[in-house]
Order: structure tokens, then C-alpha cells, then sequence
């Protein structure tokens, strides 16, 4: 089991930042990948960022060149630091992990991220 607690969600102007940060605590070994996804109002679950064990990262194309995925294993947390934010960033954001060997998903609670234009 994995438990994931996400911080850091608010209520910004547009051009604005945010960082998000996701705390990992349980069977953390078992973590392969762990990202970041959003969900606005009557729309679909999408991904935002994702980073590997191995620390390789990817992003969806709306946010490329403006957040950036991280984390630190010390304090097993994954960060996802977000400039230019635009209205429609505006979401809730989840944090993510990928387990296995036996394959399993883990999500944390979400956090509010509001952009005003």
C-alpha cells in the first residue's frame, strides 16, 4: 500500500505560480513512476507530468516549457512547479504512483488549483 498527500493548491492571477508537492509514505520501494494529473469540470481525468524511477520525465503538450515534475527522495516527494499558469490550468490536481511488481495505482485526495484571467 501507498499513500499519497498532496500540498499546495490555491488560487492565483493568470501568469502566476504554484508548486504542488506530493508526499509518498508506505511501500515506497515498490514505486516505479509517480505524476501528476488534472481533472477539470466535465472533462476527463488527463496527465499533466510523469517521472520515472530512473528520473526520466514527460509532459503533455499543453504544459511543456511551463511546469516542471521533480522530486526528492530523501523526503520521498515529488513536486510539480508551475509557471505562466493560464485559466485553463484551472483544476483538480492528483498525484500519482505507479507500483510493482504487481502492477497497481495509487492516487492521492486532489488539490484545488484556481488561475484567474
Amino acid at each position: 500500500q501507498v499513500q499519497l498527500v498532496e500540498s499546495g493548491g490555491g488560487l492565483v492571477q493568470a501568469g502566476g505560480s504554484l508548486r504542488l508537492s506530493c508526499a509518498a509514505s508506505g511501500s515506497i520501494f515498490s514505486i516505479n513512476a509517480m505524476g501528476w494529473y488534472r481533472q477539470a469540470p466535465g472533462k476527463q481525468r488527463e496527465r499533466v507530468a510523469a517521472i520515472t524511477r530512473g528520473g526520466s520525465t514527460n509532459y503533455a503538450d499543453s504544459v511543456k516549457g511551463r511546469f516542471t515534475i521533480s522530486r526528492n527522495n530523501a523526503k520521498n516527494t515529488v513536486y510539480l512547479q508551475m509557471n505562466s499558469l493560464k485559466p485553463e490550468d484551472t483544476a483538480v490536481y492528483y498525484c500519482n504512483a505507479v507500483v510493482s511488481p504487481v502492477v497497481a495505482y495509487y492516487w492521492g485526495q486532489g488539490t484545488q488549483v484556481t488561475v484567474s484571467s
